[in-house]
């Protein structure tokens, strides 16, 4: 097949020749299905698969862990909203940046240096949040923690896709996501247990340094990606590693196939000569259209509030109502282990239903759970206890200013005291202000609590209605697990030519930890400027523009060989044209 030229591309995606040759996938759209003449799948695979999703775990656990770790933190060091919001982001900007670093080193040195790159540098920022006794400290640990988990991200995909066989591709992917989820469970499950003891937020830090040093050690045995390999001229290795994934000594078709897609890919390098890789993928159409997509998915997954529920999952347990901090990350290892055990279900999903319906139906749970969310918030507020306690019964300012408790919370020098008759179960209440630890009022019945008998709440109003805050939460990371988890990467690691690839899915990642460190850079604030509850309504209308969007716009890719993506992606935008084009054909 003869490289030929659209808009000065190189149109032919090299990937797909590599494709044409080695993957036996039938006509039946279920590839998921191991083709009867093949080998039977080593158990190496998995162990290479489970070894590269580790790096998917650390990255659920910094998410779920400083959940856990914020609130003891955000008291010893006395953290403002924007000090929360920073000691949160700065890990999600670290890791945007380096997502694209992670790209370029997967070209240059390979997929399995950068991914021992990673489990070292995330090792050493695990030991130095561990050790810190400042914010200073802190903040840079949790950047070098950033740095790890950036490179990770845009690998791990990539290279389980590239050593996996093609009808275990998509649920092997899908790993990835389901030890994300596994791991912002286990984060909280070791928050929880530490949560009581002094210092345990050392522990909780610290303990992810033990995952990144199982992939260092375990990956040191694994092999270097195939296709990697025969790009770099390292044909017999290449040879010998695909014998060792495949389970047989009969490789010659699917190695022919990289070896005729990676010199594809040299002639249109030879043709293109030294242009961006950004401009070639601008002006290749289809590429284009792919990227456009592949970046919408990565967008729509986190401005739909995902990592405002995983990061803040305990404060917003807390903003419902529920005093106790270390209840509150017990209850966010509940909705952890809801997304943990969802994830599964997209695992069993992807290659029965399709790619497209899968991620269409979980963008519309995760949107009416919003709207619950929203609601529950809403309720909340509606419901909060009035000031009841007189005014002329202290002198304090925030007691004259506010007459309700959730007018009380939402001024920052200010907090709610209140103490309900075991009798009566009436709330007596006053409105007072917060010390500079932000746990106790400046004088009055909440400046000494162990003897007034009466409650503090700086950052919330007692209800009965903290379950429809869990509740909501829980219907949230369900419809997300499934679908909008894992999606957005299994289709980025299939859609683009072997040449874009490295640069596809970089860009992608980017794209996805940017709007992370945008929307968690903001929640806490977007909480305070427009209410919980409008910060709610927000995400959802985010996902209602996304279900439009993608309905229109995703077209399903299950089923399809690499070689029908060009095409995929060349004709109309519109979803149902592609469909009847297929049918014509």
């Amino acid at each position: 097949m003869g490289a030929t030229m659209s808009n000065g591309i190189c149109a032919e995606d090299a990937s797909l020749l590599e494709n044409e040759q080695s993957m036996s996938i039938e006509d039946d759209p279920s590839n998921a299905i191991r083709p009867s003449n093949a080998p039977r799948t080593p158990c190496y695979v998995f162990i290479l698969a489970f070894l590269s999703a580790i790096g998917g775990f650390l990255f659920g656990y910094d998410t779920g862990v400083v959940a856990g770790a914020s609130l003891p933190i955000a008291k010893l060091f006395e953290f403002t909203t924007v000090d929360t919001e920073l000691f949160v982001s700065i890990t999600i900007g670290a890791a945007a940046i380096f997502a694209i670093v992670g790209g370029i080193l997967n070209d240059k040195v390979g997929r399995k240096p950068t991914t021992l790159i990673a489990s070292v540098v995330f090792t050493i920022g695990a030991i130095v949040l561990a050790a810190a006794n400042s914010t200073k400290t802190l903040l840079i640990g949790r950047f070098i923690v950033g740095i790890g988990i950036g490179m990770a991200s845009v690998t791990v995909p990539i290279y389980i896709a590239e050593a996996t066989p093609p009808h275990l591709r998509g649920p092997l992917v899908s790993l990835n996501q389901a030890f994300i989820s596994g791991g912002m469970f286990v984060s909280l499950l070791v928050s929880g247990a530490f949560c009581p003891l002094s210092g345990g937020w050392r522990w909780m830090l610290g303990l992810a340094a033990t995952p990144a040093i199982v992939q260092f050690f375990g990956f040191i045995f694994m092999p270097e990606s195939p296709r990697w390999l025969v790009s770099q001229g390292k044909d017999q290795e290449a040879i010998r590693v695909l014998q060792r994934l495949r389970g047989t000594l009969d490789v010659n078709d699917e190695y022919n196939g990289i070896k005729a897609a990676c010199d594809e890919e040299t002639r249109c390098k030879e043709v293109l000569g030294n242009q961006f890789i950004g401009k070639k993928v601008w002006d290749s159409l289809p590429v284009r259209r792919a990227l456009i997509i592949g970046c919408m998915l990565q967008l729509f997954q986190q401005i739909t509030g995902i990592n405002t529920v995983m990061y803040y999952s305990a404060t917003i347990i807390s903003m419902a109502g529920v005093q106790d901090p270390c209840k509150a990350i017990w209850y966010a290892s509940i909705t952890a282990l809801v997304n943990f055990l969802f994830t599964f279900v997209g695992i069993a999903l992807v290659e029965r239903i399709g790619r497209r319906m899968l991620f269409l139906s979980s963008l519309l749970g995760v949107t009416i759970s919003l709207v619950f969310l929203g609601i529950g918030f809403q309720v909340e507020a509606g419901t909060a206890p009035d000031v009841t306690l007189p005014s002329d019964f202290t002198s304090d300012l925030c007691s004259t200013q506010f007459s309700t408790c959730t007018a009380c919370i939402e001024d920052k020098n200010c907090g709610f005291c209140f103490n309900k008759d075991p009798l009566t179960q009436k709330i007596n209440s006053t409105c007072l202000s917060s010390d500079e630890h932000f746990t106790a009022s400046v004088s009055g019945l909440c400046s000494d609590m162990s003897s007034s008998g009466y409650s503090w709440a700086y950052d919330y109003c007692p209800t009965p209605y903290a379950w429809m805050a869990i509740l909501g939460m829980v219907f949230y990371l369900a419809s997300f697990s499934p679908g909008m988890g894992p999606m957005p990467w299994t289709i980025n690691s299939e859609i683009y030519p072997l040449w874009a690839r490295g640069f596809g899915n970089a860009l992608a990642t980017f794209t996805n930890w940017a709007f992370n460190l945008l929307i968690s850079m903001t929640f806490l604030s977007l909480s305070e400027a427009i209410t919980r509850q409008g910060a709610f309504y927000l995400y959802a209308s985010f996902g209602v523009v996304g279900c439009i969007f993608f309905f229109l716009f995703l077209p399903e890719t299950k089923g399809r060989t690499l070689e029908e993506m060009e095409s995929l992606f060349s004709g109309s935008w519109y979803v149902k044209d592609k469909s009847r084009q297929r049918s014509a054909d």
